[in-house]
């Protein structure tokens, strides 16, 4: 696969060797659920979640992984825990672990799934209780 990648001149070997080597977390949106964020108006819990997504990518997996889930780490939240289950895009199924991380400094959660260096954003928690039980 890689080899096909190089050979049709879309990246270098070099390109690819840098994107193997990286620690630190790509952040997707491409799964993003509306309901957990159309009704919030809060510009600041934005700018706040932003400069957050920033030091994640900062420190890496390796320092996430050795942080507090209060802090800067994760914890895994078992698919049976989500409440909006009728709107998770259909590769999210029962078997599905999410993880969850603080978006701000008031503990609101984010929650998505990780594979490999991405990480899928699905939700993100406005109003405690809104997406899982705590």
């Amino acid at each position: 696969m890689i080899k096909k990648v190089i050979d049709s001149n879309l990246i270098s070997r070099k390109e690819i060797e840098e994107l193997v080597s990286i620690d630190h977390p790509l952040f997707s949106f491409k799964y993003l659920q509306k309901q957990s964020i159309e009704n919030c108006t809060d510009a600041d819990f934005f700018r706040n979640f932003i400069f957050r997504l920033k030091k994640l990518s900062e420190l890496g997996w390796n320092e996430i992984r050795k942080s507090d889930r209060h802090s800067f780490g994760m914890e895994k939240i078992p698919y049976y825990k989500i409440r909006p289950k009728s709107q998770l895009p259909e590769f999210i199924t029962p078997d599905a672990e999410f993880c969850a991380f603080r978006a701000t400094g008031s503990n609101l959660p984010f929650l998505g799934i990780q594979s490999g260096k991405i990480f899928y954003i699905v939700f993100i928690e406005i109003s405690f209780g809104d997406i899982y039980e705590h």
